[in-house]
């Protein structure tokens, strides 16, 4: 069930044995997103292209094992707060619910055809309704309407593609994409879409005129930073402000790294990178990324980030993986004081019924060293952006991981002994704590009328809630802030006055997790549980970034 720790697997122990520069102590967040470097900026004019980001699934908008309303992600959250909501071109997934699979909507025809009852998963109807919606799906997106690549020729602004890592972000393009994606076969087992990241690049990634198609996400990015003042006065969709010289792009946001070990908690297997770790086929067999490893491919995405033409970089680090309820902590702490459990398991098995000899899990000290490694990646995120900044670049880094661990509830809200000094707990807008239960980071659950739990993950239990990607989009915000970036009304494009807060009613209101989850998620997640089990749900649609069905 688990793989042995490799030899040069990262320890915990030393990793954290001293802060690196920018942390106050070892494990804490990046507080200062300068770290403390001065730039002096001088700008013209205003770039054609406000926002502009790079990413995976976190950037993409995924929920519940599927990208379905990206005008909902944090991008385009804050491209709303901008006043630019119009402007900011983003791909769309809304066809049969989305790509792969909308786990959400799964469960609500389910409920739909045979009620919200808690034994309704032991009839035949059920698996039989489940396979034919699945069956929908699937024929959808690899030989209906969602096979088509976009017609546009206009570069999106989030170019983000869910699954990719920072290897696919440098070198998978439409053309590399439309090569992998193998024969489409309806298939009455695995009836989930194959080549699902391939076929998103298809709608993400540019693909006309001829020759768009070996864009990467960077090299459009790179495209767009070149849009710079050079349209006549007048020319289809020149702002009326004068454009600015040198820079296409105000703010670039590069949000990547989370899928270089992600898999380790979704698949509940550590496999180390090994030689070919850089190679889009060989690196299918890893589920972490080595942090030497990890820094040689940062090392060439900021080479390949610091050519194009944006005014401000901001850089998201990794969060840490273990804090996402889709791998569920039992047995108590290791010890007390200790941020780790035994073992990670699925959340739908409690510890009574978990049993280390037949159920998948992690164990804590494997939790511990993914840490570990992910510190690593975040420290040399960090170096990069010092660099930059020394350079005289405005680049910053917002720390995501710093701000998933302040709403982590079992690591730390729950167990004071194993909070570090710097840790206090996020505090969540007012909107959010008005509502009942105030939403947290365990998985969403209902009481058949109304979520009683959670309400920051989604059904998957690895992406965020629209309200959890406000949260994202405010800090985001706050950086962009700090740039001097201008906000302005969504309606009339009046300057905005700080501070400049995400329109979280809004977000509510758009939120179905959050105000009206599917009766059937049940107290005991026997719903998810028995969608993972009888129709192996979320690995398939989660593992999206490692090929095949």
């Amino acid at each position: 069930m688990t793989a042995p720790e490799p030899v040069s697997a990262p320890d915990p122990a030393t990793a954290a044995s001293a802060p690196a520069p920018g942390r106050a102590e070892p494990g804490a967040p990046y507080t200062d997103p300068t770290l403390g470097i001065p730039v002096a900026t001088s700008w013209r004019g205003e770039p054609r292209n406000r926002l502009v980001t790079v990413g995976d699934s976190l950037t993409q908008g995924f929920q519940s094992c599927a990208v379905f309303r990206t005008d909902l992600s944090y991008p385009a959250i804050i491209a709303h707060e901008l006043g630019w909501a119009e402007q900011f071109r983003h791909p769309s997934f809304e066809g049969r619910g989305g790509l792969p699979l909308n786990l959400e909507m799964l469960l609500r025809d389910l409920e739909d055809h045979c009620g919200p009852a808690v034994d309704w998963w032991d009839t035949p109807a059920v698996l039989f309704r489940a396979r034919r919606f699945m069956d929908e799906v699937e024929d959808y997106w690899e030989r209906g309407g969602g096979c088509a690549p976009a017609a546009g020729t206009a570069i999106n602004h989030n170019l983000a593609v869910f699954g990719w890592d920072l290897r696919d972000a440098l070198d998978k393009s439409a053309d590399v994409c439309s090569r992998m994606i193998e024969t489409p076969r309806d298939d009455l087992v695995r009836q989930v879409v194959g080549n699902p990241g391939e076929r998103a690049a298809l709608r993400t990634l540019p693909t006309r005129p001829p020759g768009a198609g070996a864009h990467t996400q960077v090299s459009a990015a790179a495209a767009l930073g070149e849009q710079t003042g050079t349209a006549p006065r007048g020319a289809a969709g020149a702002e009326e402000r004068e454009l600015d010289p040198e820079h296409g792009i105000e703010t670039l946001i590069v949000f990547l790294g989370a899928n270089n070990a992600l898999s380790s908690v979704i698949e509940l297997k550590v496999a180390w990178s090994e030689e070919g770790y850089d190679d889009l086929e060989e690196k299918k067999r890893f589920t972490v990324w080595r942090p030497e490893h990890f820094a040689a491919e940062l090392q060439q995405l900021a080479h390949e980030v610091g050519r194009i033409r944006a005014r401000h970089v901001i850089w998201c680090t990794v969060p840490h993986v273990t804090i996402a309820p889709v791998a569920r902590g039992v047995h108590g702490k290791l010890e007390p004081g200790s941020r780790y459990f035994p073992y990670y398991t699925r959340p739908w098995i409690d510890d009574g019924a978990f049993d280390a000899d037949r159920d998948p899990h992690l164990t804590g000290e494997q939790a511990a060293a993914v840490d570990a490694a992910i510190d690593q990646y975040n420290d040399a995120m960090a170096e990069t952006v010092r660099a930059a900044r020394r350079a005289g670049r405005d680049w910053y880094l917002l720390d995501a991981a710093g701000l998933l661990d302040r709403l982590a509830c079992r690591r730390y809200f729950e167990d004071e002994a194993a909070r570090p000094g710097w840790w206090t707990p996020y505090p969540l807008p007012r909107e959010l704590r008005a509502l009942d239960p105030v939403p947290n980071s365990r998985f969403l659950l209902s009481d058949g009328d109304r979520r009683s739990d959670g309400g920051l993950f989604s059904l998957d239990g690895v992406h965020p809630t629209t309200v959890a990607y406000g949260i994202l989009a405010q800090e985001l915000i706050d950086v962009m802030r700090q740039a001097g970036v201008e906000f302005r009304t969504p309606y009339g494009g009046q300057p905005r006055t700080d501070p400049v807060r995400v329109d979280f009613t809004r977000l509510v209101r758009h939120d179905t997790l959050i105000n009206r989850p599917p009766a059937n998620v049940t107290s005991g997640l026997h719903a998810i549980g028995w969608a993972d089990e009888a129709l192996d749900v979320l690995v398939r649609a989660l593992r999206v970034g490692r090929g095949g069905k």
